[in-house]
């Protein structure tokens, strides 16, 4: 909780510092990466970086973050901070590295804001920052401990055994281990980092979901190939991982970490998806088949067409083989299916072209803007917000809180 002492101080200053929060994260990174450039060799993706999605991550979760401690006190942004500390420990980061964030930030602040920084100031949004920085820590340290690792022995070689094509921009790889160590399980809806060195020798991570339960020797996860647009240049791992990895390749994974997973309380399952947010639901459903379950389960999925949808025949098969499960999709470019669907529509994803179970757990995931329009229209219709999950990836992490 925010300390008397700081709490009028970060209350007046938050707006001034929400407003040049973007500029105090570039500063911020530009600064750490001189001094420790070690930072993104294995650690940062500078892929996020040349981008700005990592600025606005952390200048969105900064920001997210000191208004809550302001607003409700007495409720940290508890999705938040669980969702970054499971990034995090995919990426084994380590206590340590969080005194340099905190001196590299500061000085950030300092740097833009100037003269308007006092040492109050200063001691105020560094308590902000601590505040958030032991919960995170706390959070990881059971998290590793929970596997039964330490930050540096997060990792495992895995050799592929299998890679697919789904679609013209997504590729499946099946991994199989190759040590003697024993595969923990992964959640339904959990993703793994995978770490590889590029052409120029530099480490990089970048995580994806499991797309398939696991069987103790195997692991199944997609990747979408990230074009160059807008002056964005191409993504380098999904580049490095769809035109140079091949069967017989050993790839360098983190142990599955991700919070939004499969709940276990026996009510029917709603997916809700748009796109490559598919991904995560076909791990959850493959996990529901791989079980037998009897569970009411309902799939939505939206895309362009049936061409572009990924893991399309994973998913059919699996609802075929549910005896309660059903399949409805919107295609952008006509109401067109040759798959044994329940429902197949024209346009973006209308949930009320469909009967939805009462009582149910929803999951969602796709673009920001498709999950809110679909949260606004589940809380309408009297669905309580804890019902209703989503995942958050990229940019738009700090709103893993929506409401």
């Amino acid at each position: 909780m925010l300390s008397e002492r700081s709490r009028p101080i970060i209350a007046a200053t938050l707006p001034v510092v929400a407003e040049h929060i973007g500029e105090i994260a570039q500063r911020f990174y530009e600064h750490m990466f001189r001094v420790h450039p070690e930072l993104l060799d294995g650690t940062f993706n500078r892929g996020n970086q040349a981008s700005g999605e990592q600025q606005r991550a952390l200048a969105g979760s900064v920001a997210a973050y000191a208004t809550r401690l302001l607003e409700t006190p007495e409720r940290t942004p508890e999705h938040l901070l669980s969702r970054i500390a499971h990034k995090h420990a995919s990426l084994g980061i380590r206590p340590a590295q969080y005194q340099i964030v905190n001196d590299h930030l500061m000085w950030a602040i300092a740097d833009v804001l100037g003269e308007a920084v006092t040492p109050e100031v200063a001691a105020a949004w560094n308590e902000v920052y601590w505040l958030m920085a032991h919960s995170l820590i706390h959070e990881e340290r059971g998290l590793y401990g929970a596997r039964g690792v330490t930050p540096e022995t997060v990792w495992r070689s895995w050799e592929v055994e299998k890679k697919f094509r789904e679609t013209r921009d997504v590729v499946t790889f099946v991994v199989k281990r190759i040590d003697d160590r024993l595969v923990k399980t992964s959640l339904p809806g959990q993703y793994v980092t995978v770490r590889m060195r590029m052409p120029d020798g530099i480490l990089q991570p970048r995580q994806y979901s499991l797309t398939r339960a696991d069987d103790g020797c195997h692991r199944q996860f997609s990747v979408k190939r990230v074009q160059a647009a807008d002056g964005r240049p191409a993504g380098e791992m999904s580049t490095l991982l769809h035109d140079s990895v091949s069967v017989g390749d050993v790839l360098t994974l983190s142990l599955p970490y991700g919070n939004v997973v499969l709940d276990d309380s026996g009510r029917p399952v709603i997916f809700a998806s748009a796109g490559i947010g598919i991904i995560p639901m076909a791990g959850m459903l493959s996990h529901l088949e791989k079980a037998e379950s009897r569970l009411p389960i309902t799939m939505l999925h939206a895309d362009l067409e049936e061409a572009t949808f990924p893991l399309r025949r994973q998913v059919v098969n699996d609802i075929v083989e549910l005896p309660h499960a059903e399949l409805y999709v919107w295609y952008e470019k006509g109401a067109h299916s040759i798959e044994p669907v329940n429902g197949v529509f024209d346009g973006t994803m209308d949930l009320s072209a469909v009967d939805l179970p009462h009582n149910a757990i929803y999951y969602l995931c796709g673009p920001l803007p498709f999950m809110r329009a679909l949260r606004s229209s589940l809380l309408t219709r009297g669905v309580v917000p804890d019902d209703i999950h989503y995942e958050v990836f990229g940019p738009d992490l700090w709103q893993a809180d929506m409401d």
